[in-house]
Parts: structure tokens; C-alpha cells; sequence
């Protein structure tokens, strides 16, 4: 279990990293950075990604983790476009499992600049 952490948390960062890199090659660099939206997946709760959190909070990052009541596709993305609204700039939304279809979905909003 810790190797998937550790792998999860590799793609974040790996992910963020790439995307400050591309911000600074378009010279669309704003002085902040993203919001990152971590959504759950099934049988799960927003502590799961505790430790990546409180990784990325050490970097400077603004993170939200997304509690989805898992009842419907759409209840999910209703939740996530409730945290999408807590925010006040661009966001990377990062999905585990059935919340890589809520990411997908929700994902088309206008300040979603990423997903993982």
C-alpha cells in the first residue's frame, strides 16, 4: 500500500511540475500557483490522500479534497463543482479510481487547466 502512495504521489508532483513548466514556456506565469482538487474514489474518503496533502501544502499549494457522497455520477460532480467554486484560480483536479470518470466530468469547467 505505501508503494501506491509513493507512486501516487510521484504523479502529482511529476504532473504539477509539468504544468508550472509548460505556464512558464507560454509566459502565462500569474504568481500563483494551482489549486490542486483531489476527488476519491469508491469506498473511500477524503483522508486518503492526507499525507500527499499535507506533501503539497509544504510546497506552497492550495488543495482541496473533494468528499463525493458516491451515490450517483452526478451527485459527484455536483460535489466537485461545489469545491471548484471554494477556489479563486486555476485548478489540476487528480482522480483515484471512480473518481477519474467525476474528473472527466467535471474537468470541462474553465478553470481546470489539468487531470490526473
Amino acid at each position: 500500500m505505501k508503494i501506491i502512495k509513493t507512486v501516487l504521489l510521484f504523479i502529482v508532483l511529476t504532473t504539477v511540475y509539468l504544468y508550472s513548466q509548460a505556464q512558464k514556456n507560454n509566459n502565462k506565469i500569474n504568481n500563483q500557483k494551482p489549486t490542486i482538487i483531489f476527488v476519491i474514489g469508491l469506498w473511500a474518503d477524503g483522508s486518503c490522500w492526507n499525507n500527499v496533502i499535507a506533501t503539497l501544502q509544504a510546497e506552497g499549494y492550495k488543495v482541496v479534497s473533494a468528499q463525493n457522497p458516491t451515490t450517483s455520477l452526478e451527485d459527484d460532480v455536483a460535489a466537485v463543482k461545489k469545491a471548484l467554486d471554494r477556489t479563486e484560480c486555476q485548478v489540476i483536479l487528480v482522480g483515484h479510481s471512480w473518481g477519474g470518470f467525476v474528473i472527466t466530468e467535471a474537468g470541462t469547467d474553465k478553470r481546470v487547466v489539468g487531470l490526473v
